[in-house]
């Protein structure tokens, strides 16, 4: 079964490392062969990479080993691998290699490799241009964060870690095993970084650490502030930032493939393997929903009722995400309309704002609140009377429901001359061929 063209989905609950992506993609059903030759096209003499299986928690997932000259005295560690050892180090290989690689020329065996020598490996080897040019925007995205943080030239950034052997596989391993699958979108979930203090050359740091939450901001990537030590690497953010469409739940989908990655160090609380998903998308993904709003509403005992219904139009276009009206008893028994409406707290000010401006309340209550939304998105199915939209629910990429747009239900059935039931009749049976098949219940 192909893999290739469908939606990616990463899922980064353990946090997000270059080798758990490069090894789930592969567990996904990327040919480990399309791994292997990118990173044996960099020309990089001695450096050798494998896939194995391990397990974390009550998972057991794909593994990414890489080896180069004299790793047993350069232990893998640092900006691109913390979930590898005990804790993220941020600190340098030793410079310490065998003899028989002094000659190399552009594939130097050493660990310290500043960014111009890194462009220079990428262009000289034999990659697939999609590889090639996202492979370069992952290291230029590394590069630009770290001229930054400490002042120099970009081109004289020295990756240290994350221009060792290891990161520059983990790096073309993940391009290369993208560029293959060609996917027709990417999402993910916000990636979770881990809390507390990582060590580094130049001091304790608080997680995450300053590359990866700058790579986070600079990428627009939102992120989750828990577990324990650093579990999301600079690698792992570059990734994210640079491959990700839009950050949310799964779609709603039919999966087609899973995979696990896993890292190399134990969690306490959680197993520390990277999951991604690969479906087939069901119509076109919707904005997701703000999962914090505020709730605004207000009790109205002397505007017309006939005021609601444009107050609705205004709180809408002013950005409200929901509004409800109900009646109620004020003191000394006086009728009147509590009106509400759920705003996401970019919009708030321009609710309110519109609130005042089209009701007659003097004063508004407000109320934070958090809300669990299913991933949705827009298909279009067929009907003896035309096509009519339907707006498609998942959970973990799961369709749960798929309901037919009233609207367009309500103007086809004015075109066609009949009763607006019948042809919301007729999307609703056409809708549930996007449901997943259930089985049967055996006859008692």
């Amino acid at each position: 079964m192909s893999v290739r063209g469908l939606h990616l989905h990463f899922e980064p609950t353990s946090g997000i490392a270059g080798d758990m992506a490069v090894a789930a993609l592969v567990d996904a059903g990327v040919p480990a062969t399309v791994v292997k030759g990118a990173i044996e096209a960099m020309g990089v003499r001695g450096l050798r990479v494998s896939f194995g299986r391990r397990k974390r928690g009550a998972f057991v997932g794909r593994s990414f080993e890489v080896t180069w000259p004299g790793k047993s005295r350069a232990p893998r560690q640092g900006h691109a691998h913390g979930h590898g050892s005990a804790g993220h180090t941020h600190l340098p290989h030793e410079h310490d290699h065998d003899h028989e690689h002094d000659h190399e020329t552009e594939a130097q065996a050493h660990d310290h490799r500043d960014y111009a020598e890194v462009k220079r490996l990428l262009k000289r080897a034999r990659l697939d241009p999609d590889a090639r040019a996202l492979a370069g925007d992952i290291f230029a995205r590394i590069a630009e964060v770290e001229a930054e943080l400490h002042g120099t030239r970009l081109d004289r950034v020295a990756f240290h870690e994350v221009g060792a052997y290891d990161s520059i596989a983990d790096v073309v391993g993940v391009a290369a095993a993208i560029a293959h699958l060609a996917p027709v979108s990417i999402g993910s979930l916000p990636p979770v970084v881990g809390t507390g203090l990582v060590r580094t050359a130049h001091g304790p740091v608080p997680v995450p650490a300053p590359a990866t939450a700058a790579l986070l901001a600079a990428g627009e990537v939102p992120m989750v502030p828990e577990g324990e030590g650093e579990l999301t690497t600079p690698t792992g953010a570059a990734i994210l930032a640079a491959v990700v469409d839009r950050f949310g739940p799964l779609p709603p989908m039919r999966p087609r493939a899973i995979g696990y990655g896993a890292g190399t160090r134990e969690l306490a609380d959680r197993p520390n393997v990277l999951r991604v998903t690969l479906g087939e998308p069901i119509g076109a993904a919707d904005a997701p929903a703000a999962p914090q709003v505020v709730l605004v509403e207000a009790n109205v005992d002397d505007m017309s009722p006939q005021l609601v219904g444009p107050l609705y139009d205004a709180l809408f276009a002013a950005g409200a995400v929901d509004v409800w009206s109900a009646p109620i008893l004020m003191k000394k028994g006086r009728p009147a309309i509590q009106i509400s409406a759920l705003a996401p707290p970019a919009s708030l000010s321009v609710v309110e704002r519109a609130f005042f401006a089209h009701s007659t309340t003097l004063g508004l209550r407000r109320r934070a609140l958090e809300r669990v939304v299913l991933a949705r998105s827009f298909a279009t199915v067929a009907t003896p009377y035309g096509k009519v939209r339907v707006k498609v629910a998942a959970l973990d990429g799961e369709i749960l429901g798929a309901a037919p747009e009233f609207d367009d239900c309500r103007r086809l059935a004015a075109r066609a001359r009949v009763p607006a039931r019948e042809v919301l009749a007729a999307a609703a049976a056409a809708a549930r061929a996007l449901l997943p098949r259930r089985p049967r219940r055996p006859r008692a």
